[in-house]
Protein backbone atom coordinates (compact mmCIF):
# COMPACT_ATOMS: atom_id res chain seq x y z
CA UNK A 1 0.00 0.00 0.00
CA UNK A 2 1.35 3.35 -0.91
CA UNK A 3 -0.41 6.86 0.11
CA UNK A 4 0.82 9.87 -0.70
CA UNK A 5 0.06 13.43 0.28
CA UNK A 6 0.90 15.83 -2.50
CA UNK A 7 0.50 19.06 -0.91
CA UNK A 8 0.60 22.50 -2.92
CA UNK A 9 1.60 25.45 -0.54
CA UNK A 10 0.41 28.05 -2.68
CA UNK A 11 -2.55 26.69 -3.03
CA UNK A 12 -2.88 24.83 0.47
CA UNK A 13 -4.25 22.15 -1.63
CA UNK A 14 -3.96 18.31 -1.06
CA UNK A 15 -3.80 15.66 -3.73
CA UNK A 16 -3.93 12.36 -3.00
CA UNK A 17 -1.98 9.39 -4.59
CA UNK A 18 -2.84 5.58 -4.06
CA UNK A 19 -1.27 2.82 -5.12
CA UNK A 20 -1.68 -1.38 -4.61
CA UNK A 21 -0.64 -3.85 -6.73
CA UNK A 22 -0.71 -1.77 -9.89
CA UNK A 23 -3.83 -0.47 -9.47
CA UNK A 24 -3.94 3.94 -8.21
CA UNK A 25 -6.24 6.21 -7.67
CA UNK A 26 -5.41 9.83 -7.49
CA UNK A 27 -7.88 11.78 -5.05
CA UNK A 28 -9.05 15.80 -5.58
CA UNK A 29 -6.12 16.48 -8.38
CA UNK A 30 -4.96 19.66 -9.13
CA UNK A 31 -5.37 21.02 -12.85
CA UNK A 32 -2.13 20.28 -13.95
CA UNK A 33 -2.07 16.34 -14.43
CA UNK A 34 1.53 15.27 -15.52
CA UNK A 35 2.83 14.50 -12.18
CA UNK A 36 0.39 11.79 -11.36
CA UNK A 37 0.62 10.37 -15.28
CA UNK A 38 4.64 9.89 -13.78
CA UNK A 39 4.17 8.94 -10.74
CA UNK A 40 1.93 5.94 -11.78
CA UNK A 41 4.40 5.54 -14.72
CA UNK A 42 7.11 5.24 -11.81
CA UNK A 43 5.18 2.77 -10.24
CA UNK A 44 3.91 0.48 -13.24
CA UNK A 45 0.91 1.55 -12.22
CA UNK A 46 -2.78 2.08 -13.99
CA UNK A 47 -4.64 4.80 -12.44
CA UNK A 48 -8.31 3.23 -12.19
CA UNK A 49 -10.61 5.78 -10.34
CA UNK A 50 -10.09 9.41 -10.10
CA UNK A 51 -12.63 10.30 -7.22
CA UNK A 52 -13.91 13.90 -6.48
CA UNK A 53 -14.79 15.12 -2.88
CA UNK A 54 -16.94 17.72 -4.65
CA UNK A 55 -17.19 20.20 -6.45
CA UNK A 56 -13.98 22.50 -5.35
CA UNK A 57 -14.78 26.30 -5.66
CA UNK A 58 -10.97 27.52 -5.06
CA UNK A 59 -9.21 25.81 -7.67
CA UNK A 60 -10.11 24.32 -11.28
CA UNK A 61 -9.55 19.89 -10.47
CA UNK A 62 -7.55 18.23 -13.21
CA UNK A 63 -10.03 15.74 -13.46
CA UNK A 64 -11.20 15.75 -17.15
CA UNK A 65 -7.46 15.68 -18.67
CA UNK A 66 -6.53 13.06 -15.98
CA UNK A 67 -9.40 10.94 -17.44
CA UNK A 68 -8.81 11.73 -20.94
CA UNK A 69 -5.45 10.70 -20.65
CA UNK A 70 -5.36 7.59 -18.26
CA UNK A 71 -8.81 6.10 -19.14
CA UNK A 72 -9.68 6.19 -15.36
CA UNK A 73 -13.02 6.90 -14.14
CA UNK A 74 -14.45 10.14 -12.44
CA UNK A 75 -16.01 9.47 -9.32
CA UNK A 76 -18.35 11.34 -7.16
CA UNK A 77 -21.03 11.49 -4.68
CA UNK A 78 -24.43 11.08 -4.26
CA UNK A 79 -26.89 14.09 -6.03
CA UNK A 80 -23.05 15.22 -8.35
CA UNK A 81 -24.34 16.08 -11.70
CA UNK A 82 -21.89 16.82 -14.35
CA UNK A 83 -21.81 17.63 -18.01
CA UNK A 84 -19.27 14.86 -18.55
CA UNK A 85 -18.90 11.02 -18.13
CA UNK A 86 -19.25 10.48 -14.31
CA UNK A 87 -20.02 7.96 -11.83
CA UNK A 88 -21.99 8.66 -9.40
CA UNK A 89 -21.53 7.01 -6.44
CA UNK A 90 -24.07 5.51 -3.91
CA UNK A 91 -23.67 6.53 -0.06
CA UNK A 92 -21.46 3.37 0.72
CA UNK A 93 -20.62 2.03 -2.47
CA UNK A 94 -16.93 -0.22 -2.17
CA UNK A 95 -14.20 0.16 -4.60
CA UNK A 96 -11.55 -1.57 -4.98
CA UNK A 97 -7.59 -0.33 -5.72
CA UNK A 98 -5.36 -3.22 -5.82
CA UNK A 99 -5.74 -4.66 -2.53
CA UNK A 100 -7.68 -1.65 -1.04
CA UNK A 101 -11.24 -0.76 -0.94
CA UNK A 102 -12.45 2.38 -0.76
CA UNK A 103 -15.40 3.43 0.09
CA UNK A 104 -17.82 6.52 -0.86
CA UNK A 105 -19.40 8.22 2.46
CA UNK A 106 -21.99 10.89 1.63
CA UNK A 107 -21.54 13.58 3.54
CA UNK A 108 -23.19 16.79 2.73
CA UNK A 109 -23.12 19.94 4.63
CA UNK A 110 -20.10 21.81 3.08
CA UNK A 111 -21.77 21.41 -0.43
CA UNK A 112 -24.89 18.83 -1.25
CA UNK A 113 -22.42 15.91 -3.01
CA UNK A 114 -19.58 16.60 -0.72
CA UNK A 115 -18.23 12.99 0.16
CA UNK A 116 -15.57 11.20 2.37
CA UNK A 117 -13.99 8.94 1.25
CA UNK A 118 -12.89 5.91 3.52
CA UNK A 119 -9.64 3.31 2.59
CA UNK A 120 -9.20 0.23 4.60
CA UNK A 121 -6.09 -1.48 3.91
CA UNK A 122 -4.92 -4.87 3.03
CA UNK A 123 -6.06 -6.53 6.49
CA UNK A 124 -9.94 -5.02 5.85
CA UNK A 125 -8.92 -2.45 8.51
CA UNK A 126 -10.19 1.36 8.23
CA UNK A 127 -7.02 2.86 8.09
CA UNK A 128 -7.61 6.53 6.62
CA UNK A 129 -10.27 9.03 5.46
CA UNK A 130 -9.79 11.69 2.83
CA UNK A 131 -12.64 13.91 4.21
CA UNK A 132 -12.00 16.74 1.45
CA UNK A 133 -13.70 20.13 2.95
CA UNK A 134 -16.07 18.08 5.25
CA UNK A 135 -13.73 18.36 7.76
CA UNK A 136 -10.42 19.58 8.17
CA UNK A 137 -7.35 19.87 10.90
CA UNK A 138 -8.45 22.35 13.29
CA UNK A 139 -12.20 22.99 11.21
CA UNK A 140 -14.57 22.12 9.23
CA UNK A 141 -15.88 22.97 5.67
CA UNK A 142 -17.70 26.38 5.45
CA UNK A 143 -21.12 26.01 4.54
CA UNK A 144 -22.18 29.06 3.02
CA UNK A 145 -20.59 28.20 -0.48
CA UNK A 146 -23.90 26.16 -2.10
CA UNK A 147 -27.02 27.91 -0.74
CA UNK A 148 -30.24 26.98 -2.92
CA UNK A 149 -33.45 28.82 -2.78
CA UNK A 150 -34.56 29.01 1.16
CA UNK A 151 -31.39 26.43 2.06
CA UNK A 152 -29.68 28.67 4.12
CA UNK A 153 -25.89 28.69 5.73
CA UNK A 154 -27.18 27.54 8.92
CA UNK A 155 -29.50 24.22 7.31
CA UNK A 156 -26.21 23.55 5.07
CA UNK A 157 -24.59 23.97 9.09
CA UNK A 158 -26.89 21.82 10.63
CA UNK A 159 -26.52 18.97 7.98
CA UNK A 160 -22.55 18.72 8.21
CA UNK A 161 -23.19 18.50 11.89
CA UNK A 162 -25.55 15.52 11.03
CA UNK A 163 -22.95 14.21 8.68
CA UNK A 164 -20.04 14.50 10.81
CA UNK A 165 -21.40 13.13 14.18
CA UNK A 166 -23.31 9.59 12.15
CA UNK A 167 -20.49 9.37 9.36
CA UNK A 168 -17.18 10.33 10.24
CA UNK A 169 -17.21 10.08 14.01
CA UNK A 170 -18.18 6.85 14.47
CA UNK A 171 -14.94 5.66 12.85
CA UNK A 172 -12.18 4.57 15.60
CA UNK A 173 -9.61 6.94 17.03
CA UNK A 174 -6.21 5.84 15.15
CA UNK A 175 -7.92 6.87 11.93
CA UNK A 176 -6.12 9.07 10.42
CA UNK A 177 -7.54 12.38 8.32
CA UNK A 178 -6.62 13.31 5.26
CA UNK A 179 -8.49 16.89 4.04
CA UNK A 180 -8.19 18.24 1.01
CA UNK A 181 -6.87 21.91 2.63
CA UNK A 182 -4.51 23.09 4.87
CA UNK A 183 -3.77 26.67 6.81
CA UNK A 184 -4.43 29.55 4.54
CA UNK A 185 -7.14 28.18 2.39
CA UNK A 186 -10.29 30.44 2.12
CA UNK A 187 -12.62 26.96 2.74
CA UNK A 188 -12.39 27.23 6.29
CA UNK A 189 -11.73 29.67 8.83
CA UNK A 190 -9.32 28.11 11.86
CA UNK A 191 -7.14 25.04 10.10
CA UNK A 192 -4.36 23.80 11.39
CA UNK A 193 -0.80 24.10 9.80
CA UNK A 194 -0.76 20.61 10.07
CA UNK A 195 -1.78 18.30 6.83
CA UNK A 196 -3.00 15.64 8.31
CA UNK A 197 -4.09 14.12 11.92
CA UNK A 198 -6.07 11.16 13.81
CA UNK A 199 -9.40 11.43 14.43
CA UNK A 200 -8.96 10.78 17.89
CA UNK A 201 -6.85 13.61 18.36
CA UNK A 202 -9.01 15.81 16.35
CA UNK A 203 -11.69 15.28 18.73
CA UNK A 204 -10.02 16.73 21.67
CA UNK A 205 -8.85 19.87 19.55
CA UNK A 206 -11.15 21.16 16.91
CA UNK A 207 -13.35 23.19 18.46
CA UNK A 208 -16.38 22.31 16.14
CA UNK A 209 -16.12 18.90 16.94
CA UNK A 210 -16.47 19.86 20.72
CA UNK A 211 -19.67 21.27 20.20
CA UNK A 212 -21.89 20.72 22.88
CA UNK A 213 -25.03 20.17 20.67
CA UNK A 214 -26.37 20.92 16.99
CA UNK A 215 -27.05 25.02 18.04
CA UNK A 216 -23.94 25.36 19.34
CA UNK A 217 -22.03 23.62 16.47
CA UNK A 218 -23.92 25.93 13.90
CA UNK A 219 -23.66 28.95 15.63
CA UNK A 220 -19.75 28.56 16.13
CA UNK A 221 -19.33 27.31 12.49
CA UNK A 222 -21.48 30.49 11.05
CA UNK A 223 -19.82 33.41 12.61
CA UNK A 224 -17.62 35.27 11.61
CA UNK A 225 -17.46 33.81 8.07
CA UNK A 226 -15.80 36.28 5.26
CA UNK A 227 -17.29 36.21 1.58
CA UNK A 228 -16.07 33.91 -0.17
CA UNK A 229 -13.43 35.04 -3.64
CA UNK A 230 -15.66 35.92 -6.50
CA UNK A 231 -13.91 33.30 -8.53
CA UNK A 232 -15.33 30.50 -6.13
CA UNK A 233 -19.14 30.08 -8.10
CA UNK A 234 -16.97 30.35 -11.39
CA UNK A 235 -14.37 27.27 -10.75
CA UNK A 236 -17.07 25.06 -8.91
CA UNK A 237 -19.22 25.53 -12.23
CA UNK A 238 -16.02 24.88 -14.35
CA UNK A 239 -15.30 21.26 -12.38
CA UNK A 240 -19.41 20.21 -12.68
CA UNK A 241 -19.74 21.43 -16.76
CA UNK A 242 -15.72 21.18 -18.52
CA UNK A 243 -13.29 23.73 -18.98
CA UNK A 244 -10.47 23.83 -22.09
CA UNK A 245 -7.72 21.18 -21.55
CA UNK A 246 -4.39 22.41 -19.83
CA UNK A 247 -2.26 21.80 -22.94
CA UNK A 248 -4.38 24.17 -25.09
CA UNK A 249 -4.51 26.89 -21.84
CA UNK A 250 -0.63 26.47 -21.57
CA UNK A 251 0.46 26.46 -25.35
CA UNK A 252 -1.69 29.71 -25.92
CA UNK A 253 -0.01 31.41 -22.88
CA UNK A 254 3.43 30.55 -24.01
CA UNK A 255 3.89 32.95 -26.46
CA UNK A 256 6.85 35.34 -25.91
CA UNK A 257 6.51 38.88 -27.32
CA UNK A 258 8.91 41.61 -28.27
CA UNK A 259 8.68 44.60 -26.27
CA UNK A 260 6.54 46.13 -29.18
CA UNK A 261 4.60 43.34 -29.74
CA UNK A 262 3.52 43.24 -26.27
CA UNK A 263 2.44 46.93 -26.01
CA UNK A 264 0.80 46.31 -29.52
CA UNK A 265 -1.21 42.85 -28.11
CA UNK A 266 -2.04 45.16 -24.66
CA UNK A 267 -3.84 48.03 -26.15
CA UNK A 268 -5.51 45.94 -28.87
CA UNK A 269 -6.92 42.91 -26.51
CA UNK A 270 -7.45 45.38 -23.16
CA UNK A 271 -5.26 42.64 -22.08
CA UNK A 272 -4.54 43.15 -17.97
CA UNK A 273 -0.73 43.59 -17.49
CA UNK A 274 0.20 40.95 -14.88
CA UNK A 275 3.61 41.37 -13.05
CA UNK A 276 4.81 38.43 -11.08
CA UNK A 277 7.88 39.52 -9.56
CA UNK A 278 9.02 40.11 -5.79
CA UNK A 279 7.23 43.34 -4.95
CA UNK A 280 10.15 45.42 -4.05
CA UNK A 281 11.64 44.89 -7.19
CA UNK A 282 8.78 45.89 -9.29
CA UNK A 283 8.50 48.94 -7.05
CA UNK A 284 11.82 50.07 -8.75
CA UNK A 285 10.54 50.32 -12.62
CA UNK A 286 7.43 48.70 -14.02
CA UNK A 287 5.18 48.66 -16.69
CA UNK A 288 2.63 51.38 -16.56
CA UNK A 289 -0.66 50.38 -15.44
CA UNK A 290 0.27 47.02 -14.68
CA UNK A 291 -0.61 45.07 -11.52
CA UNK A 292 1.67 43.44 -9.53
CA UNK A 293 0.99 39.98 -7.17
CA UNK A 294 4.19 38.45 -6.57
CA UNK A 295 4.81 34.71 -7.45
CA UNK A 296 6.36 33.92 -4.36
CA UNK A 297 3.32 34.71 -2.45
CA UNK A 298 0.04 33.48 -2.51
CA UNK A 299 -0.43 34.19 -6.49
CA UNK A 300 -3.26 32.77 -7.51
CA UNK A 301 -5.45 33.40 -4.44
CA UNK A 302 -5.03 36.87 -4.91
CA UNK A 303 -5.61 36.89 -8.91
CA UNK A 304 -8.87 35.10 -8.36
CA UNK A 305 -9.86 37.31 -5.00
CA UNK A 306 -9.05 40.88 -7.07
CA UNK A 307 -9.91 39.99 -11.28
CA UNK A 308 -13.23 39.26 -11.43
CA UNK A 309 -13.02 37.82 -14.79
CA UNK A 310 -11.72 34.38 -15.60
CA UNK A 311 -11.95 35.35 -19.00
CA UNK A 312 -9.41 38.51 -18.42
CA UNK A 313 -7.19 38.34 -21.11
CA UNK A 314 -3.59 38.48 -19.24
CA UNK A 315 -0.39 39.08 -19.98
CA UNK A 316 2.63 38.31 -17.92
CA UNK A 317 5.87 39.95 -16.67
CA UNK A 318 7.87 37.34 -15.08
CA UNK A 319 12.23 36.49 -13.96
CA UNK A 320 13.74 34.80 -16.29
CA UNK A 321 12.50 31.04 -16.52
CA UNK A 322 9.15 31.78 -14.29
CA UNK A 323 6.56 32.09 -17.03
CA UNK A 324 5.53 28.39 -16.95
CA UNK A 325 5.06 28.68 -13.35
CA UNK A 326 2.69 31.90 -13.64
CA UNK A 327 0.84 30.04 -16.36
CA UNK A 328 0.15 27.25 -14.38
CA UNK A 329 -1.24 28.59 -11.29
CA UNK A 330 -3.21 31.36 -13.06
CA UNK A 331 -4.64 27.68 -14.77
CA UNK A 332 -5.58 26.39 -11.14
CA UNK A 333 -8.07 28.77 -10.52
CA UNK A 334 -9.57 29.05 -13.86
CA UNK A 335 -7.64 31.65 -15.60
CA UNK A 336 -7.40 30.45 -18.75
CA UNK A 337 -6.73 33.44 -21.20
CA UNK A 338 -3.09 34.08 -20.65
CA UNK A 339 -1.69 35.35 -23.75
CA UNK A 340 1.10 35.67 -24.08
CA UNK A 341 4.88 37.55 -21.52
CA UNK A 342 6.94 39.80 -22.51
CA UNK A 343 10.08 38.27 -23.81
CA UNK A 344 13.35 38.94 -22.57
CA UNK A 345 11.26 40.84 -18.88
CA UNK A 346 11.28 43.96 -17.71
CA UNK A 347 15.15 44.39 -18.92
CA UNK A 348 14.12 43.93 -22.60
CA UNK A 349 11.55 47.21 -21.81
CA UNK A 350 13.88 49.17 -20.24
CA UNK A 351 16.67 48.15 -23.45
CA UNK A 352 13.99 49.26 -25.64
CA UNK A 353 13.66 52.58 -24.12
CA UNK A 354 10.39 52.43 -22.99
CA UNK A 355 8.39 54.21 -20.25
CA UNK A 356 8.54 52.26 -16.69
CA UNK A 357 6.35 53.65 -13.55
CA UNK A 358 8.04 53.52 -10.05
CA UNK A 359 6.31 52.87 -6.63
CA UNK A 360 7.95 54.80 -3.33
CA UNK A 361 8.91 52.18 -1.02
CA UNK A 362 10.10 53.37 2.23
CA UNK A 363 11.43 51.92 5.75
CA UNK A 364 9.28 51.52 8.52
CA UNK A 365 11.88 53.83 10.23
CA UNK A 366 11.09 56.50 7.92
CA UNK A 367 7.19 55.74 7.85
CA UNK A 368 7.29 56.01 11.91
CA UNK A 369 9.80 60.23 10.75
CA UNK A 370 7.18 61.25 8.88
CA UNK A 371 3.68 60.37 11.98
CA UNK A 372 5.62 61.72 14.39
CA UNK A 373 5.98 65.19 12.10
CA UNK A 374 2.52 64.88 10.73
CA UNK A 375 -0.70 62.64 12.49
CA UNK A 376 -3.00 63.88 9.73
CA UNK A 377 -1.49 61.38 6.91
CA UNK A 378 -3.62 59.20 4.71
CA UNK A 379 -2.31 55.55 6.27
CA UNK A 380 -4.13 52.45 4.73
CA UNK A 381 -3.79 48.83 6.59
CA UNK A 382 -5.05 46.37 4.07
CA UNK A 383 -4.55 43.47 6.12
CA UNK A 384 -8.05 40.93 6.46
CA UNK A 385 -10.61 42.43 9.34
CA UNK A 386 -9.33 39.74 11.67
CA UNK A 387 -5.71 41.28 11.60
CA UNK A 388 -6.32 44.77 12.08
CA UNK A 389 -8.70 44.05 15.03
CA UNK A 390 -6.32 41.95 17.08
CA UNK A 391 -3.60 45.30 16.68
CA UNK A 392 -3.01 47.98 14.16
CA UNK A 393 -1.52 51.53 14.81
CA UNK A 394 -3.70 53.96 15.35
CA UNK A 395 -3.72 56.25 12.72
CA UNK A 396 -4.24 53.95 9.92
CA UNK A 397 -7.31 52.94 8.37
CA UNK A 398 -8.50 49.60 7.76
CA UNK A 399 -9.12 49.09 3.95
CA UNK A 400 -8.60 45.23 3.53
CA UNK A 401 -7.39 44.17 0.01
CA UNK A 402 -9.78 41.59 -0.50
CA UNK A 403 -12.49 44.58 -1.39
CA UNK A 404 -10.14 47.28 -3.11
CA UNK A 405 -12.88 47.36 -5.84
CA UNK A 406 -15.28 48.26 -3.04
CA UNK A 407 -13.61 51.09 -1.70
CA UNK A 408 -11.32 52.67 -4.19
CA UNK A 409 -13.70 54.87 -4.93
CA UNK A 410 -13.11 56.45 -1.25
CA UNK A 411 -10.18 57.57 -2.40
CA UNK A 412 -8.66 61.26 -3.41
CA UNK A 413 -6.76 60.54 -6.95
CA UNK A 414 -4.94 63.57 -5.76
CA UNK A 415 -3.73 62.78 -1.70
CA UNK A 416 -0.70 60.66 -0.79
CA UNK A 417 -1.74 57.00 0.85
CA UNK A 418 0.93 54.97 2.82
CA UNK A 419 0.23 51.74 2.45
CA UNK A 420 1.45 48.48 4.48
CA UNK A 421 0.19 44.59 5.14
CA UNK A 422 2.01 42.24 7.45
CA UNK A 423 5.39 41.82 5.22
CA UNK A 424 5.00 43.80 2.48
CA UNK A 425 3.92 41.59 -0.26
CA UNK A 426 0.01 42.79 -0.23
CA UNK A 427 0.84 46.25 0.44
CA UNK A 428 2.44 46.43 -2.87
CA UNK A 429 -0.41 44.77 -4.89
CA UNK A 430 -3.00 47.41 -3.57
CA UNK A 431 -0.39 50.65 -4.20
CA UNK A 432 -0.14 49.15 -7.83
CA UNK A 433 -3.52 48.63 -8.09
CA UNK A 434 -4.48 52.30 -7.31
CA UNK A 435 -1.37 53.52 -9.34
CA UNK A 436 -3.04 51.74 -12.29
CA UNK A 437 -6.27 53.62 -11.19
CA UNK A 438 -4.67 56.71 -11.55
CA UNK A 439 -3.69 57.84 -7.56
CA UNK A 440 -0.03 58.70 -8.20
CA UNK A 441 1.21 59.73 -4.43
CA UNK A 442 1.01 55.87 -2.70
CA UNK A 443 3.96 54.76 -0.86
CA UNK A 444 4.66 51.10 0.11
CA UNK A 445 6.07 50.27 3.48
CA UNK A 446 8.68 48.07 3.38
CA UNK A 447 8.27 45.17 5.55
CA UNK A 448 4.45 45.88 6.75
CA UNK A 449 3.30 45.74 10.26
CA UNK A 450 6.45 43.32 11.19
CA UNK A 451 8.73 45.73 10.57
CA UNK A 452 6.34 48.47 12.15
CA UNK A 453 6.18 46.62 15.06
CA UNK A 454 9.70 47.44 15.75
CA UNK A 455 9.62 51.10 16.18
CA UNK A 456 8.42 53.05 18.62
CA UNK A 457 4.65 54.03 16.96
CA UNK A 458 1.20 53.76 18.99
CA UNK A 459 -0.20 50.38 18.75
CA UNK A 460 -3.66 49.11 19.63
CA UNK A 461 -4.81 46.06 20.02
CA UNK A 462 -8.49 46.11 20.07
CA UNK A 463 -11.09 47.29 17.34
CA UNK A 464 -11.94 51.00 16.92
CA UNK A 465 -14.25 52.80 14.80
CA UNK A 466 -12.46 53.38 11.55
CA UNK A 467 -11.33 57.19 11.09
CA UNK A 468 -13.13 58.47 7.95
CA UNK A 469 -11.46 58.30 4.86
CA UNK A 470 -9.55 61.72 4.34
CA UNK A 471 -10.26 63.63 1.33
Amino acid sequence: MNIEQIYTGCLAEAAYYIESNGEAAIIDPLREVGPYLKRAAKDNAKIKYIFETHFHADFVSGHIDLAEKSGAAIVYGPTAQTSFAAHIAKDAEVFHVGALTITAIHTPGHTPESTTYLLKDEHGKDYCIFSGDTLFIGDVGRPDLAQKGSLTMEDMAGTLYESLQHKILPLADDVLVYPAHGAGSACGKNMSKETFDTLGHQREVNYALKAKDKAQFVKEVTDGILPPPAYFAQNAAMNKNGYESFDEVYEKGSKPLSPADFEAVANLSGALILDTRDPQVFAKGFIPSSVNIGLNGQFAPWVGALVADLKQPLLLVCEADKEEEAITRLARVGYDNTIGYLSGGIAAWAEDGRDLDTIRSISAQEFEEILNSNKDVNALDVRKPGEYEAEHLEETLTRPLDYINEWTNEIDHHGTYYIHCAGGYRSMIAASILKARGVENVVDIAGGYGAIKATGLKRTDFACPSKAMSK
